[in-house]
């Protein structure tokens, strides 16, 4: 609580504890104010407590929260004390918060309304692509869930009453179902990855066996590798706007161990020795995707594998990820453990496999509707026998 000492007629001293030193003694902070004359004398006392209670929060948030506080100036102040988000997933918020400013920035925080957050994405709807086309509602909701994370940390500190994005109502779409390939495509993609060069092959047939993220397959370092298939999957590489290739954490900021099969084990040691032929000296911290140029730029083994599947034939949504998307439905599929599944992936638990890798292919289906088929077939010949019989009385009378 906040110290109140009166030094004159309308002058008070106001002093708020500042946290801790690492003595454990309280680091104090204080300020006189003068309480101006238009305010009648018998609200002061309500006036020095409101601008005690403001410099409580300015000291606990970083930022004065008043009247005057925008949701741009909280929003940036959020930023900086979000630390434990990747760089990547950083940036990703920056670039949609400096997109909603221009809708919402210089409004007061605590004047925010659902009613303005819906008018917000409203506008956003309008916005176009680089094709042309309108952003799909997905985009916009995406917005709206950055724009609630800044609102929800002003609750949190007692800013805010509520949270209005959690009053918007939003357009219902439905799910875009992710396409994931069969066995039979699999093989066919298998046969096009086997001709590929040698650094480009072992990192596609890695992402298949393995389930790796693309980050994690391009931080990889040959001392990452260990006796009896064992990869040790800790870091992360991804291309940040504006800061180039970055390197951090697991997305889950957890090492995981993962198994690779013999034949991409011994795939990956022809990769050594053909970095070996080229002169250069390896080093165990050395990235294991690289050329003598230096490691490999993500973006590539992206591009690359779309001009694979044009020019194969394989269907326009098929990209990168959907290799991770077929390892856990194939683990699925062979009665792998959801639990087993999920420390292979690198989550932390099994609701998040169940609701984005579980893709119940045609052949599952086929399966399913095969076992009610052979329960309702005895019926059906029960009854086809009754109809047999009744048929033959009748010709009989």
């Amino acid at each position: 609580m906040a110290s109140i000492q009166q030094r004159g007629d309308r002058k008070f001293k106001i002093t708020v504890c500042n946290g801790y030193r690492p003595g454990g003694q309280k680091r104090m902070q204080s300020r006189t104010i003068d309480v101006p004359r238009e305010i009648p004398k018998r609200n002061v006392m309500q006036y020095v407590h409101a601008e005690a209670e403001r410099m409580e929060k300015r000291y606990r948030c970083g930022l004065d929260e008043d009247d005057r506080t925008t949701f741009e100036q909280y929003a940036e102040s959020w930023l900086k004390r979000q630390t434990h988000y990747k760089p990547s997933t950083l940036a990703s918020y920056q670039r949609e918060l400096k997109i909603v400013y221009s809708y919402i920035g210089g409004i007061a925080l605590n004047k925010l309304r659902p009613l303005i957050l819906e008018e917000m994405c409203a506008e956003l709807r309008k916005r176009k692509k680089r094709n042309g086309e309108p952003v799909c509602e997905a985009t916009v909701r995406k917005y709206l869930q950055t724009v609630s994370a800044v609102l929800e940390d002003a609750k949190r500190n007692d800013i805010l009453l509520y949270n209005p994005a959690h009053r918007v109502r939003g357009i219902r779409v439905e799910r875009k179902v992710q396409r994931i390939p069969g066995e039979f495509e699999m093989r066919k993609l298998l046969q096009c990855i086997l001709q590929e060069p040698l650094l480009y092959r072992v990192f596609y047939l890695t992402a298949i066996t393995t389930g790796m993220r693309r980050g994690e397959l391009c931080a990889l370092r040959w001392n990452d590798l260990h006796g009896g298939g064992a990869v040790t999957v800790q870091h992360s590489r991804s291309s940040v706007l504006g800061q180039g290739i970055v390197e951090s954490s697991t997305k889950n900021h957890r090492a995981r161990t993962v198994v690779i099969p013999d034949l991409v084990h011994d795939y990956m040691g022809e990769l050594f020795l053909e970095q070996a032929r080229e002169g250069r000296i390896i080093r165990p911290d050395d990235y294991i995707f690289s050329t003598a140029e230096g490691p490999a730029h993500p973006d590539s083994f992206t591009r690359r594998l779309r001009r694979i599947y044009q020019k194969n034939g394989f269907p326009t949504e098929y990209h990168l990820h959907t290799l991770r998307h077929f390892f856990a439905t194939y683990l699925l599929q062979n009665n792998t453990s959801k639990q087993v599944a999920a420390d292979l992936l690198g989550h932390a638990d099994t609701s998040f496999l169940e609701r984005t890798y579980c893709h119940p292919q045609l052949e599952s289906k086929q399966q399913a509707a095969s076992v009610l088929a052979e329960w309702i077939q005895p019926a059906e010949d029960e009854a086809w026998e009754r109809e047999q019989k009744q048929m033959n009385t009748e010709s009989a009378g």
